[in-house]
């Protein structure tokens, strides 16, 4: 059972999240950065890794999504927000948009830190002003993806490939 894992990644967040891969799937996995990516034939799965902007999946992460056509995926993401947030099934609802065309056999979300600089430009664009609560969501994120988020996503790819080899034997069954 082969995994390719495409990310993109501004802070390392996702990268982070990616690279948890290794440790679950139990078949062979090759992770590349969106930048690298390989042509997906050959794979049983597609993991595509995002950063959130502005509510949706990263403009390369989102490319290469969009150019995705009848593959089986799964996708996971970072944001600043909490990912038990609405914010944060906006943005779920969002990149299985991107998707749409494929079997998508799962998503995950988790807290990452955001780029000082993605602030400075939320700052100073005036749609987000530094609230004391903002402030607090900012210091939030700047603490994950922690031991218990890379958890998480160790056991989001464990269940992926539960998932995969589950549907490998009813396509097997069904033919």
């Amino acid at each position: 059972m082969r995994l390719l894992v495409v990310y993109s990644s501004r802070t390392g967040n996702t990268r982070q999240v990616a690279q948890q891969a290794l440790a679950a799937w139990k078949g062979k996995v090759d992770i590349h950065p969106v930048e690298q990516a390989p042509s997906p034939d050959g794979y049983d799965v597609v993991a595509v890794g995002y950063w959130v902007d502005k509510g949706k999946p990263d403009p390369r992460a989102a490319g290469y999504m969009a150019g995705l056509a009848g593959q089986r995926v799964a996708i996971f993401g970072t944001l600043g927000a909490s990912p038990a947030s609405g914010h944060a099934e906006d943005v779920r609802r969002a990149a299985l948009d991107v998707v749409q065309g494929n079997d998508v056999l799962g998503s995950f979300l988790c807290q990452g830190r955001i780029d000082p600089e993605l602030i400075k430009v939320m700052a100073a664009s005036g749609h987000h002003p530094m609230t004391p609560e903002r402030r607090a969501n900012i210091e939030e994120a700047a603490k994950h993806p922690d031991a218990n988020d890379l958890a998480e996503a160790r056991r989001f790819f464990e269940q992926l490939y539960d998932i995969a080899c589950e549907e490998k034997v009813h396509a097997r069954h069904d033919a």
